[in-house]
């Protein structure tokens, strides 16, 4: 039935029902882009409910088709027709948009071709069902942008098919539909031979005003620099910036140069290609005609400039022409390579006033601590999913695709490469990937392919194949040489060459750098989240030539699918059931424009896995521990802070929860003799164990102190101060005190004094070591582990919570929470581990609401109190069932506000996952709206904070 027929019905309903109001609309809604809840997500969900569907949008590009693709498949193999109409207006669609609709079967599309004296500018979209039309209307074109992340508003109205509305809007369709023309292989050629006319047109007529451009600092560099002067207002002298490529560190460290202003500055790079972009960079922001740059490789020897470029190897080569402290300061690019014996000599010689380290890769140092030489100075960390939040780096398309069924890795180990390789070579299979490049295709002119592969000889299997089947490819791995792979690489970037692919195993992990690269190929299986992160990174780099990143990963049936998931989900409330939401919503939490999308059987695969899987047996944890010494180039990771280098590493807070330290479980996996030598010490164990159980850090308030106090005789008030402000901003002096109070273990009780050494006495006005500590902390081979425990949770600290002072209490919205951080952030000063089993305690003005949202089956009708979240900005509480509206806490409740009283809110989902007690979200504080019922009393609250849609979905989503 086409379009025509459809409206003949309507006509006559038309005529008698002119003038009436409309009032079969219904189920009106507003849809706007929000995490989890967007544009596409609305759009997708018409389509796949439809018996036929019609489009008007002004701009279809590549970005945005691809994101329907699947969803248009579907509706082909089901015979749902559609008719798709859009505008060359602006000349913003895409041919390559054009040409792939057409491919579809099932599709009609039109055009209309804008002039000067008439534009384009619909975006409506209709879903014809039996009885109704689903009708959209708003600003959403079909690119990425408008239908994931883009300020939209876009109406939807459900109308019965007899109503004025529906005849009207498909009225107009049809009238347009009928003045414009059919898109054919001759107009896709014309008008792509016009945009490219028109785009030398454009770059020959560019004019730039050079010296004026007014260039500021991203969310992330701005971050850094605040941070940068923090530490140095501390006192602190080193710094480590921590940014994913791309994000603009050589610009970070410009601003802050400049803020620094130095008389002379050293900037020292790994590879001399680098050196004159990042002069370049400063002589845009360096707008002093006295400072002068220079460059000092072998060529070029500049060595009189203010601000001075040099690779390592020349200014090793040329140390004696230079001062100890010629340089006020350094910036060190590339920081990773400070284990190398050159940067050793290099930092050893130089004394500058401030050192500046920034890499995106802080694993790649050669077994050395990067974080040590930096003196655990992290003064900004930028991982992937802070990059894509801030568009620092492109977004991608992911696309986990179930394997073909002749591919059976269930019995296989990961790291047995030879048996996978023989199993991954498969004609079949390399006609599947083949395909699946085809239908999803690549941003950009040229397809630029990284295809990782899981040995030498699969990837040279796939170049051999690819090459059969017409697609120019070549396998590149560590054992060619660096002139050989550079070629490679150049040719695969060049618009004018006709390599298509690159197949690799691990060269392409890290370090390096193929901005344009558009199209990335996972072919094995996925061992490790850190190598899964490590390659898609490969191709986030932003680039003119491309505006995302397509990412095929073909999902097989091996017993670490989920791993997968534990590589794609950036943050997990509550672990192994934030995983299972995350997979069974697509990851609707990742930023911006990125698009996660796995079809079906990949998804139940990784489901069921994540059903099954027990992350907390000690089976697991030596499996997922075995993988990472494996990453760690097979060395034991004796440290905490070895873990803190990678992002994807596993979380060793669950090794420390199995064993009271992390050392105790290294100890017991690896049966190290000087591992349980070391824990025979029983004072040594006990401060092992304190430390630890202090983790994750909810304030840095006592570490800071420890820390401290490792270097000093004692510790006043104003130095306590001092030390606690280079992590967070303006501390007053109560909470000071407290934590002083806090690290002499005032508040423990009598099992926590017994089973932890005392380490410190605070007199009121001093803290001062105790003998047995002093005796521990003057051995090495002690200190080193104190020492790792104190690193890591600040470092993860500032990671987490950042320096931002949250008030007091000390909350942060969002966070996890046990009881007993109430009342260590609450400034409690009583026995903290009072601190539980209620559903409600208080520290004076501070009520603190603990809930469970999901309860057990089987729990007691008397304590399954009615807990939940209305919706994004109510929760229902119950107080315990013994409280009366008369009593002193059931009115200070009822009149909180009047009161003086705040009322704070924590929920969990579960209270236990696998066995093991999970803490508790932080929403912030809640407002009285309505009450009622006595013993327990039921309240309404009204969240002062609006809980984000990611997290209400996570905790009332269940899988």
């Amino acid at each position: 039935m086409n379009i025509d027929q459809v409206l003949q019905p309507m006509n006559r309903a038309y005529d008698s029902i002119q003038g009436v109001d409309d009032k079969y609309l219904v189920n009106n809604k507003l849809i706007v882009n929000h995490k989890q809840k967007n544009f596409l997500e609305e759009l997708k969900k018409g389509l796949s409910e439809c018996e036929r569907f019609y489009m008007s949008v002004a701009f279809i590009n590549f970005s945005g088709l691809q994101l329907l693709l699947d969803t248009f498949k579907e509706l082909e193999e089901n015979g749902v027709q559609g008719k798709i109409l859009t505008s060359t207006y602006l000349n913003f669609t895409e041919p390559k948009a054009l040409e792939r609709i057409q491919e579809f079967t099932n599709l009609d599309l039109k055009i209309f071709v804008a002039t000067k004296e008439l534009g384009f500018h619909t975006k409506a979209y209709i879903f014809e069902n039996k009885d109704e039309y689903k009708i959209i209307i708003g600003s959403s074109n079909i690119t990425q942008r408008a239908l994931k992340s883009n300020i939209e508003w876009n109406v939807r109205i459900i109308s019965k098919k007899d109503d004025v509305f529906a005849k009207e809007v498909l009225e107009e369709y049809i009238g347009l539909w009928k003045r414009t023309q059919y898109v054919d292989k001759e107009f896709i050629e014309a008008y792509e031979k016009m945009l490219k006319e028109l785009k030398k047109i454009d770059k020959n007529n560019q004019v730039i005003l050079e010296g004026y451009e007014i260039i500021r600092p991203n969310e992330m560099q701005q971050k850094a620099v605040e941070s940068i002067e923090r530490l140095r207002n501390s006192g602190e002298n080193k710094a480590l910036v921590i940014a994913a490529t791309g994000t603009g560190k050589t610009y970070m460290s410009a601003f802050d140069v400049m803020q620094y202003n130095p008389q002379k500055m050293l900037f020292l790079v790994h590879r001399e290609e680098i050196l004159k972009e990042a002069q370049k960079t400063f002589k845009k922001l360096v707008k002093n005609k006295y400072v002068t740059t220079g460059i000092l490789t072998g060529s070029q020897k500049e060595l009189e400039a203010h601000y001075l470029f040099a690779t390592i190897q020349s200014m090793r080569n040329r140390l004696g022409d230079f001062d100890p402290e010629e340089f006020e300061y350094i910036v060190l690019d590339e920081a990773h390579h400070v284990a190398s014996e050159s940067y050793k000599q290099v930092l050893n010689y130089f004394k500058p006033k401030f050192l500046l380290g920034m890499t995106a890769t802080p694993e790649r140092c050669d077994g050395a601590d990067i974080f040590e030489v930096f003196d655990y100075n992290v003064a900004l960390e930028v991982r992937l999913h802070e990059a894509l939040s801030s568009e620092l780096v492109i977004p991608f398309h992911y696309f986990g695709i179930t394997d073909i069924e002749g591919i059976d890795l269930s019995e296989v180990k990961l790291e047995n490469t030879s048996e996978l390789s023989r199993r991954l070579k498969v004609n079949e299979r390399v006609d599947f990937i083949a395909q699946k490049m085809n239908f999803y295709g690549y941003d950009g002119e040229k397809r630029k392919a990284i295809g990782f592969c899981a040995s030498r000889d699969h990837a040279e299997y796939m170049a051999m194949e690819f090459n059969r089947r017409g697609i120019h490819s070549i396998c590149l791995t560590g054992d060619h040489t660096p002139s050989v792979r550079q070629k490679g690489i150049e040719q695969l970037q060049s618009d004018e060459e006709e390599l298509e692919v690159i197949f690799t195993v691990d060269i392409f992990n890290e370090g390096i750098d193929i901005p344009s690269i558009n199209l990335v190929l996972m072919l094995r299986p996925t061992a490790s989240p850190v190598v899964f992160i490590q390659q898609l990174g490969r191709g986030l780099r932003k680039h003119e030539d491309k505006s995302f990143l397509t990412v095929l990963d073909f999902i097989g049936n091996h017993q670490k699918t989920f791993l997968i998931a534990l590589a794609l989900n950036g943050s997990r409330y509550y672990d192994k059931d934030s995983l299972k939401v995350a997979v069974a919503t697509q990851f609707g939490d990742i930023p911006g424009c990125t698009h996660i999308q796995m079809d079906r059987i990949a998804q139940k695969t990784i489901l069921d896995q994540l059903n099954t899987e027990n992350f907390n047996t000690m089976k697991y944890l030596k499996e997922e521990y075995a993988a990472f010494k494996e990453m760690n180039s097979g060395r034991i990771p004796y440290l905490m802070m070895d873990y803190i280098r990678y992002e994807g590493a596993p979380d060793p807070l669950k090794f420390v929860n199995k064993e009271k330290s992390y050392l105790g479980f290294i100890g017991k996996i690896e049966k190290d003799e000087k591992i349980l030598d070391l824990l025979n010490e029983e004072d040594f164990l006990k401060v092992l164990k304190e430390l630890s159980n202090k983790l994750p850090l909810k304030r840095p308030h006592e570490f800071a102190l420890i820390k401290y106090m490792l270097n000093h005789e004692m510790m006043n008030i104003k130095q306590a101060s001092h030390e606690v402000n280079k992590y967070i901003n303006h501390i007053g002096d109560t909470s000071i005190e407290h934590a002083l109070s806090c690290v002499s273990q005032a508040y423990y009780d009598s099992q926590e004094t017994r089973s932890y050494m005392k380490c410190f006495e605070y007199t009121g006005s001093e803290l001062i070591k105790t003998q047995a500590f002093i005796h521990l902390i003057q051995q090495p081979r002690y200190r080193v582990y104190i020492e790792d425990i104190l690193n890591y949770g600040l470092i993860r600290y500032e990671k987490e919570f950042g320096d931002t002072h949250y008030g007091l209490p000390f909350f942060k919205c969002y966070e996890q929470y046990k009881m007993i951080d109430a009342a260590i952030l609450s400034n409690y000063t009583k026995i903290h581990s009072s601190f539980r089993g209620q559903g409600l305690l208080t520290n004076e003005n501070e009520y603190f609401l603990f809930a469970d949202i999901h309860k057990e089956e089987d729990i007691k009708e008397s304590i399954n109190y009615k807990d939940r979240l209305l919706d994004c900005k109510r929760f229902q509480y119950q107080t315990p069932n013994s409280t009366s509206q008369t009593s002193k806490v059931g009115l200070n409740i009822i009149k909180h506000q009047e009161r003086g009283i705040n009322l704070h809110i924590f929920i969990r989902k579960y209270k236990e996952i696998d066995g093991v007690v999970q803490p508790f979200i932080y929403l912030g504080k809640g407002n009285l709206v309505e009450y009622e019922g006595e013993k327990p009393i039921t309240i309404i609250l009204a969240l002062e904070h609006e809980v984000p849609i990611s997290l209400y979905t996570e905790i009332t989503e269940q899988v």
